[in-house]
């Protein structure tokens, strides 16, 4: 033994080592489970307000270029009468003389707000892109692009000439898990179970 291990020895001989648990006993509380169940709320509410909306490429369309777009399972009659502008909208957005990520946000936020609010129909304008450089329709050319991305948009297509025509789109959004119950509350009243 060297000279400082004999009196680190020395200093260390009357000394007892300390008692503690191997284990700590962990206590969950009430408190514990709502503060869980607050953070899950806010990740779930903050990834609602990422705004996904891709830009990278678009396809440029003109002014007078009809849109239509349907998710697999829409009826064809539902659609039909979308065409025909037979669905009142409930919400409108005009998006006249936005810039593309000016539109980008109010596209997202217009159609996460007619989510809330259980709207099933709206039109957006886009303008036909008269007053473009390029000669094509820039706004509705994102709008055709972005839509699509949205998994709430069940179907969108040009609006009927008296809503815009070629310059505005008829947009379907999900019915939301409320309306669902409604309807199905609405539909079983007066039956009887067997």
């Amino acid at each position: 033994m060297t000279e400082e291990e004999q009196l680190f020895a020395e200093e260390m001989s009357g000394v007892k080592p300390l008692q503690s648990e191997l284990r700590v006993a962990l206590k969950k509380s009430v408190a514990d489970a709502k503060a869980l169940e607050a953070r899950r709320e806010a990740a779930v509410a903050t990834r609602a307000r990422i705004n996904f909306l891709a830009e990278n490429e678009v396809q440029m369309l003109d002014g007078f270029t009809l849109l239509e777009f349907q998710r697999e399972g829409i009826q064809h009659g539902v659609f039909r009468k979308l065409k025909q502008g037979r669905y009142p909208a409930e919400a409108r957005l005009d998006l006249h003389k936005m810039t593309v990520e000016q539109a980008r946000q109010q596209v997202f936020e217009f159609i996460r707000e007619a989510m809330a609010l259980d709207l099933r129909s709206l039109i957006i304008v886009h303008g036909r892109g008269h007053n473009s450089k390029s000669g094509t329709s820039v706004l509705k050319s994102h709008l055709n692009h972005w839509l699509p991305q949205i998994a709430e948009v069940q179907a969108y297509c040009s609006a009927q000439p008296q809503h815009g025509g070629a310059g505005a789109v008829y947009v379907m959004l999900k019915k939301s898990e409320r309306k669902k119950q409604e309807n199905r509350d609405r539909m079983s009243r007066g039956r009887v179970n067997p």
